[in-house]
């Protein structure tokens, strides 16, 4: 009897309270203000004040009159801007789970399947899913580690080139080299092949991957204004987008044949796509895998694989030549721990602190992301007693963060050393320091590209010295950067690399 009474009884001293609770916080939310910001204009808000191309320092230029939370509207949808460590905490860490969704923007839903994947995927069970899938079996460190033989072999066949180069005292263009390099490795970890030696569809897929970038970093106008749409027709940009789209989807439909050809010779050791495929298969997920959240996946591996290796490599020896300080006291690092090796391994890289910092610092200094991707608001929420509301676009400036005079000294200078007696790091946990994001949508392929760039660096620097091109001083060497999602360098870099004779 006792029992009976008691969940009753209980349940009608909870109610008011949390009844109350739930009014009060209501109450709180309404009286709050909404973050500063600039007047907009009607229905198109402050779209006609920003360009996509410099939107970071546009943002950042906002922040200094605005402070670092301030409000945007784009078109018929609010945004928020974050420009401080601190209010990057309270985003992804305090208040990680109710700024976990995604804004569904049209280029990137499109090539993306739908958010079949997990960058662009909205915050639900699936998503859940499909991220538990990319860590445990695709970017794992039993799996990274499987992979070591590749990075090896296709860091020694640049550096090959390279010394062919340097035998001809040639100029060698970085930025294509690096690029090249990096879509070889990730197409040899997704794929199983290496399409560098194809030469036409070499080149196609050079392509369609520069298109895949900027159709995702593309601005439609029905993201914001939906009634507006016909503007993008108009513009050609639905046309364009599709055919990419097509191209790609061929792409991945021949890849994924090929894998389930019986006649197939196989590799020594499975391949993203093999790994996918297997689990397809064998149904013991709590969703079913469809071809097209393979496809989804292969995408967010090319896109965010390739490009953003590939620019941080680029800045990072652009940094380096740069500061000749910098490159000595790297390159004596590295040459008195490898002795007589003519090449580096990932474990002798290790022991590297300072090549450590170099990277930590370039990645501080360049983050080739300088907008973490837009996250969106699940419900109401306060952020340093403003109101922010459900379904607002969330953006982090990864860019002033990382330049924050609190946070860090002399924050313009390129200073390594800033990180040798120093823990911050760039795993998510350090807010001054959010190059792969924070929080549940963090980049899950982070140890995969560390120990990347840390390969390629070593032995780029231990295997040549690099010089400017006769008739250039080091101030040439412009910062200048071309618009798109990935921060990539305007102008190549090209230097000219002397071949050591003392290895």
């Amino acid at each position: 009897m006792l029992s009976t009474l008691f969940l009753p009884v209980v349940l009608c001293l909870i109610f008011p309270v949390l009844f109350l609770f739930f009014i009060n916080s209501l109450r709180t939310f309404k009286n709050s203000p909404c973050p500063p910001g600039p007047q907009g204009l009607p229905i198109i808000g402050n779209l006609h004040q920003l360009d996509n191309s410099i939107l970071y320092l546009q943002l950042w230029q906002l922040s200094k009159k605005y402070g670092p939370i301030f409000s945007l509207q784009f078109g018929l949808r609010p945004a928020i801007v974050i420009s401080s460590p601190k209010l990057a905490k309270e985003i992804l860490k305090i208040h990680d789970l109710v700024f976990s969704g995604r804004p569904k923007l049209c280029g990137q839903q499109k090539l993306s399947y739908n958010g079949s994947e997990i960058a662009f995927s909205s915050y639900n069970e699936y998503w859940r899913e499909i991220r538990k899938i990319c860590v445990v079996h695709i970017f794992s460190s039993k799996r990274v580690s499987t992979f070591s033989s590749i990075r090896k072999f296709e860091v020694q066949q640049m550096i090959k080139r390279i010394s062919g180069h340097a035998s001809s005292a040639g100029v060698t263009n970085l930025s294509e080299l690096l690029l090249s390099f990096s879509s070889t490795v990730m197409c040899r970890l997704a794929f199983g092949r290496r399409y560098e030696e194809e030469g036409s569809e070499k080149s196609r897929f050079h392509e369609l991957l520069k298109e895949l970038q900027a159709m995702m970093g593309s601005f439609f106008i029905s993201d914001y204004i939906p009634f507006m749409g016909w503007v993008d027709k108009l513009r050609g940009l639905h046309a364009r987008l599709d055919r990419n789209f097509k191209d790609f989807d061929r792409f991945y439909q021949d890849v994924i044949e090929e894998h389930m050809d019986p006649n197939r010779e196989r590799a020594d050791q499975q391949d993203m796509v093999d790994v996918l495929l297997q689990l397809k298969n064998d149904r013991s997920l709590s969703i079913d895998i469809t071809f097209d959240h393979i496809k989804g996946v292969l995408m967010n591996i090319l896109a965010a694989g390739t490009d953003t290796t590939a620019a941080t490599l680029v800045w990072t020896m652009t940094a380096l030549v740069r500061n000749p300080r910098v490159m000595k006291k790297v390159q004596e690092e590295i040459r008195n721990l490898g002795g007589k090796k003519y090449f580096l391994d990932e474990d002798d890289i290790q022991k590297l602190s300072y090549l450590k910092a170099v990277i930590k610092e370039a990645l501080r200094l360049y983050p080739p992301g300088p907008l973490l991707v837009p996250r969106e608001s699940n419900e109401d929420c306060i952020i340093s007693g403003y109101r922010v509301p459900a379904k607002a676009i969330v953006i982090v400036n990864a860019w002033v963060i990382h330049r924050d005079p609190e946070a860090w000294k002399n924050p313009e200078e390129f200073y390594p050393e800033r990180f040798l007696d120093c823990a911050i790091d760039f795993h998510g946990q350090d807010f001054e320091l959010i190059p792969f994001g924070s929080g549940r949508r963090i980049c899950p392929g982070i140890a995969m590209a560390v120990v990347t760039l840390e390969l390629v660096l070593a032995n780029l620097l231990r295997s040549f010295d690099w010089e400017l091109p006769q008739g250039m001083v080091k101030e040439d060497i412009d910062l200048e950067v071309l618009p798109g999602i990935t921060q990539h360098k305007k102008n190549h870099l090209r230097l000219c690399a002397k071949t050591r004779t003392n290895i």
